[in-house]
């Protein structure tokens, strides 16, 4: 091995390992879920989920489908499924949260996270979430990537309370 491919392997060796943003194609999960109570819910148990919701998107920025109906209680596998050519995301909160979100977007583009309520998805792949829905009442999921969120795409879930008889259509 000659002196320069010794330098470049022992600069590769000694950099920091490469942190993902929402440009990146991994976004995987390196540390345990964290379990923290949101107004929409918590992060489930995969064991849990008796139900999973296939959601496309697509680069109209729609998905399909835009509404949700689940029961309070209910742990729940979402799949969001990139039909599109570009990066979408699928963001679960409240419309003041994700307003808050989409923001930071903006001034942001490349910011890093990863929480268990949101799945960055590349173009011809799907994601995955495991929520439970705990607490009733009309939540929001949306693509926060700059642009996305303002063409609307959006869309709602409603969780129905334990007492309801109401049955959720999708």
């Amino acid at each position: 091995m000659n002196a320069a491919k010794a330098l470049i392997l022992a600069i590769l060796a000694a950099a920091p390992p490469i942190a993902l943003a929402h440009g990146d194609a991994g976004h995987k999960q390196a540390d345990p879920v964290k379990h923290e109570q949101k107004a929409w819910g918590i992060a489930g148990d995969a064991r849990a989920a008796r139900r999973t919701i296939e959601i496309r998107m697509t680069d109209n920025m729609r998905f399909t489908p835009d509404r949700i109906e689940v029961r309070q209680g209910e742990t729940v596998r979402l799949v969001p499924i990139n039909k599109g050519q570009v990066g979408h995301e699928f963001v679960l909160g409240t419309k003041k949260e994700l307003d808050e979100h989409a923001a930071l977007m903006k001034k942001f583009p490349e910011m890093e996270h990863d929480e268990p309520y949101m799945a960055h998805v590349p173009a011809g792949k799907q994601g995955e979430i495991i929520w439970t829905f705990n607490r009733s009442g009309e939540f929001d999921f949306a693509c926060l990537l700059p642009g996305h969120y303002e063409a609307g795409m959006v869309g709602r879930i409603r969780v129905i309370a334990a007492g309801n008889k109401a049955t959720p259509g999708r």
